[in-house]
């Protein structure tokens, strides 16, 4: 009947359930390329399939793990470990595919349930309370067993279409925050493309050498009468060749560590942006928490700085956080709290602690023997030898590229209230407690 709702028992409507496996070999087998993915862990969070981390498989191997082949519309549950519960359906630009021991396969009959509704109800907050709970009952690792999952109660629309306009309506506010975050990657690409042409390359020193670029010419991206600002030969240096007349110096001289701490315990009732390493991860998206619910000692985020993580610096943390004046903000420990020193500018720290020298160094500074807690000291980051051009080219960089990440920063802004009211609208949803033709109308007054 149309706007009935029932209780359904996911075992009873789903025609597969269950994890998959490592292949013979374990991680030595692995591809960074080819034609059969692995999917693990990693890849699966509540916003969306990642591709970070993504690895391959050969078909040999992947006709060890036939049985848990991954097929369009396939909704992906992480079952053990720190990430357990988080869930999303499969990007179907990836298959063919495998999922490890650490992911489960659910693959509901779309006439009884949705997979995107399923998706949306596995993510809501409730079920995720209900999920991290039965993970943590059963011993010391978190872990979801597949019994579990086969009892997992989902509460729908009895009309399988009535579920699809469901996931419709979440989807569309979805799709949005996808596309702001598409945009984004092409506007850093762009801003570090420059960085990397001018900065690391040199290119416009070399097309002066070599004759491409002549008084009065104007190359891609630089008019004429910018020509006498560079340098027209190399010269050697502890780092190799860099333009003559810019310097050698050391990331301190580019950037202040800021090491102003909060407890923001003091202060309960205040909301504050809590910029963690999880928030970083799951899309660069700072948590709003009350003071009372972070229970540890904070380093202070200030208007306009860039967080840097000192973490296993394998993987590239680089934080151009997005604060306004009179907000609270915090951020994890692990990340460095830096401020450009003028008059450098921001955007040209942010880049060059994205660049592939300064990567390749911090890589190199680690400590620790355990690989998931490996550190930079925070001195020997500081000390990083590193090449400061003239501050009239850091300037002339600084208005294309300054204008590029601004408008990062203005969908991140967008695509959190997208979120919002994307979250606002699942639980009610999910719930029964608004309809369909209450809701439909929502996402089309949000702007693209």
């Amino acid at each position: 009947m149309a706007g009935e709702w029932i209780t359904i028992r996911l075992g009873s409507v789903c025609s597969k359930i269950g994890s998959g496996a490592t292949p013979r070999g374990g991680g030595s087998v692995y591809l960074a390329r080819g034609e059969i993915a692995l999917i693990r862990s990693q890849n699966v969070h509540n916003d969306g399939f990642r591709r970070d981390g993504l690895a391959f498989i050969s078909p040999r191997h992947a006709e060890e793990l036939q049985h848990v082949e991954v097929m369009p519309g396939d909704v992906l549950l992480n079952i053990t470990g720190d990430s357990v519960a988080r869930c999303c359906q499969v990007d179907g630009s990836v298959l063919p595919a495998r999922v490890n021991q650490h992911v489960a396969i659910i693959r509901p009959d779309p006439e009884k349930l949705d997979p995107r509704f399923l998706r949306y109800f596995l993510v809501s907050p409730g079920m995720q309370a209900r999920m991290l709970s039965w993970a943590r009952s059963g011993g010391t690792r978190n872990a979801l067993t597949k019994g579990m999952i086969e009892a997992f109660e989902i509460f729908a629309p009895a009309d399988a279409g009535e579920q699809r306009a469901i996931a419709h309506i979440l989807g569309t506010l979805d799709d949005k925050i996808k596309l702001n975050r598409r945009m984004n990657e092409t506007l850093e690409a762009m801003a570090l493309m420059l960085f990397k042409s001018w900065f690391v390359d040199f290119d416009p020193i070399r097309a002066k050498m070599e004759g491409r670029w002549r008084r009065g010419q104007s190359l891609p991206g630089l008019p004429a009468h910018l020509y006498d600002l560079f340098p027209d030969r190399l010269v050697e240096s502890e780092l190799g060749e860099i333009p003559e007349g810019w310097r050698l110096g050391r990331f301190g001289d580019v950037v202040e560590q800021l090491r102003e701490q909060e407890n923001p315990l003091s202060s309960p009732d205040a909301l504050f942006h809590h910029f963690s390493i999880p928030a970083f991860d799951e899309g660069q998206t700072p948590k709003l928490e009350y003071g009372e619910n972070i229970k540890s000692l904070k380093s202070r985020v200030p208007p306009g700085v860039i967080l840097l993580s000192k973490l296993n610096p394998e993987i590239e943390r680089v934080w151009l956080v997005d604060v306004r004046p009179g907000e609270h903000a915090v951020c994890s420990t692990e990340f460095l709290v830096l401020r450009a020193l003028s008059p450098l500018a921001r955007t040209y720290a942010y880049c060059l602690a994205r660049s592939p020298v300064f990567r390749q160094q911090i890589e190199g500074l680690v400590t620790g023997t355990s690989k998931s807690h490996q550190r930079a000291q925070v001195e020997s980051i500081l000390n990083l030898a590193v090449v400061i051009p003239p501050f009239s080219i850091v300037a002339l960089f600084d208005h294309p590229a300054d204008s590029l990440l601004a408008r990062t920063l203005e969908r991140r802004r967008e695509s959190r209230t997208l979120a919002a009211l994307r979250d606002a609208l699942l639980s009610k949803l999910i719930s029964g407690e608004l309809r369909v033709k209450d809701a439909e109308r929502l996402p089309e007054t949000v702007g693209p």
